[in-house]
């Protein structure tokens, strides 16, 4: 059974995928609330940052350093260095990686910086990509850059 906010996340990674998009969402929660949402808008936005985790804490808007430190970055793929540096930035305590089969960012040093992991392995975030991938593998060569 997927969680409700990580279900928030994969909707946004649909929702990105119907407008054209890669299907990766991701939501930041706040005690219980979601306060922000977002999934990745490069090609819709000819963005060269706008990862899912990057447009949800722009969604969030300006929080406290208290408020970041309350919060938990569900993303439906393991995020990449950019996005693990906003973590790390905002000092996040917990990420919820949807899987990290088909990508895994810097795991391991963001685990030696402190931030715990939860890798809920989501056949269904694992899908989603895989889909994507096999129909349009320049597009997701171009996002993580290579």
């Amino acid at each position: 059974m997927v969680d409700k906010f990580l279900d928030a996340a994969i909707q946004e990674a649909r929702q990105g995928l119907r407008a054209g998009g890669i299907p990766i969402g991701s939501v930041l929660v706040i005690d219980g609330e979601i306060v922000g949402r977002g999934h990745n808008k490069r090609i819709q936005r000819s963005s060269s940052v706008l990862h899912a985790e990057i447009d949800c804490l722009e969604d969030a808007g300006r929080l406290t350093a208290a408020e970041y430190k309350r919060s938990v970055l569900y993303s439906t793929l393991s995020p990449c260095d950019m996005c693990s540096g906003a973590v790390l930035l905002y000092k996040i305590p917990t990420v919820v990686i949807g899987e990290n089969r088909t990508f895994q960012g810097p795991e391991d040093y963001l685990r030696s910086r402190g931030v715990q992991l939860e890798i809920v392995d989501s056949s269904e975030c694992f899908r989603l990509l895989q889909d994507f991938i096999r129909e349009n593998v320049s597009l997701w060569n171009e996002d993580i850059g290579e």
